[in-house]
C-alpha cells in the first residue's frame, strides 16, 4: 500500500509526525551485536585444531557469545534506567557479567592458540577491562528513591511495568494494520500515556490516582486495537478506522489531563509546604519592633 513520503523541507511537513522526536539512538547497536561476529572465529579455528584445540575454541565461542548477549541486555536496562526519573539498580550487572565472560572466553581462546596460563589470563584481563570500558558499567546504585518507601517504589515498578508491556502490545498489534499514519498515531498516545508512567514513578502515591488509567483503559486500548487491526487487515472499513482515531484522541486527551491533574496536585502539595515552612520561620524569627 502506497504512502506519502514528507521531508524535512517539503509542504505540510510541520504537521507530519516525528517518528524520532525525543528520542535518542540506542547503545545496543552495531558495536554492540559486532561482538556477535567474533566468537564464529574461535569455534572455526578449534574445528580445524586438534581435540584439545576444539574443545577450548567452543569454551571460547559459548563464553565470548554469552557476554555479547549479557552486554546487550545491560546496555538494554542501563537505558531503561537512565529514561526513568525514578529507578532502581538493575538487580544483575549484565554488563559486569558480559565483561567478565568475555575475558573468559578470551582467555580460553589463547589457550587454544598454545599460550601459557599466565599469557592467557592477562589477555583475558585486558579483554574483560577494555569491554567494559568500552560500554561502561551497570548502575551500581538507585535513583530517587532515597525519600520514597520501598513498598511503594516496587508497587509502582511492577505497575509501570505491566503498562509498559500493555503499550508494546498495542503497538505491535497496530502494526499489522500496514498503515504508516496509524502506527505513527498510536505512537503520539504511547508517548502521552509515558508522561504519566514519570509522573507517578516520581511520586508513587499519584498511583492510586493513576491506577485505572494504567491497567484498565491501557488494556481496554490494547483489545480495542487488536481488534481493530484484525478487521482493517481484511476490510479496510472507513467508518472503523474513523472510529478507532476518535477513541484515541479520547483516550490522549483523558491521559494529558489526568497527568496534568497530577502536576496540579503536586504543585498544591509544594504551596502548602512553602507555607507551612514560612508561618514557622515568622514565628521562630519575629520581625523586630520599631
Amino acid at each position: 500500500m502506497a504512502r506519502r513520503l514528507i521531508g524535512r523541507y517539503s509542504p505540510g511537513a510541520d504537521e507530519a509526525p516525528q517518528d524520532f522526536e525525543g528520542k535518542r539512538p540506542t547503545k545496543a547497536g552495531f558495536r554492540a551485536n559486532l561482538l556477535f561476529v567474533f566468537p564464529f572465529l574461535f569455534a572455526l579455528r578449534g574445528f580445524a585444531g586438534s581435540p584439545s584445540a576444539l574443545i577450548f575454541g567452543l569454551a571460547a565461542f559459548a563464553l565470548t557469545m554469552l557476554g555479547a548477549w549479557l552486554n546487550r541486555e545491560g546496555i538494554l536496562a542501563h537505558e531503561a534506567y537512565d529514561n526513568r526519573a525514578v529507578a532502581r539498580r538493575p538487580a544483575i550487572p549484565r554488563k559486569i557479567f558480559g565483561g567478565v565472560a568475555t575475558g573468559l572466553g578470551l582467555a580460553s581462546a589463547a589457550l587454544m592458540s598454545g599460550q601459557n596460563v599466565l599469557v592467557a589470563g592477562v589477555l583475558g584481563a585486558l579483554g574483560a577491562a577494555l569491554q567494559i570500558a568500552a560500554f561502561g558499567p551497570d548502575p551500581l546504585g538507585s535513583k530517587g528513591v532515597a525519600d520514597i518507601d520501598s513498598y511503594q517504589s516496587d508497587r509502582v515498578a511492577r505497575a509501570v511495568e505491566e503498562a509498559e508491556r500493555t503499550l508494546s502490545q498495542m503497538h505491535e498489534a497496530i502494526l499489522k494494520a500496514g498503515d504508516r499514519s496509524l502506527t505513527d498515531r498510536v505512537g503520539r498516545f504511547i508517548a502521552t500515556a509515558r508522561k504519566m508512567f514519570r509522573m507517578v514513578e516520581r511520586d508513587p502515591r499519584d498511583l492510586t490516582a493513576a491506577r485505572k488509567y494504567l491497567s484498565v483503559y491501557l488494556s481496554g486500548a490494547r483489545d480495542a486495537t487488536v481488534k481493530f487491526a484484525d478487521l482493517y487487515v481484511r476490510r479496510h472499513d472507513a467508518q472503523a478506522r474513523a472510529d478507532y482515531e476518535a477513541l484515541l484522541s479520547d483516550l490522549e486527551t483523558n491521559f494529558a489531563s489526568r497527568t496534568e491533574a497530577l502536576l496540579s496536585d503536586d504543585r498544591t502539595d509544594l504551596d502548602v509546604e512553602i507555607s507551612v515552612l514560612r508561618d514557622r520561620l515568622r514565628l521562630e524569627n519575629p520581625p523586630p519592633r520599631s
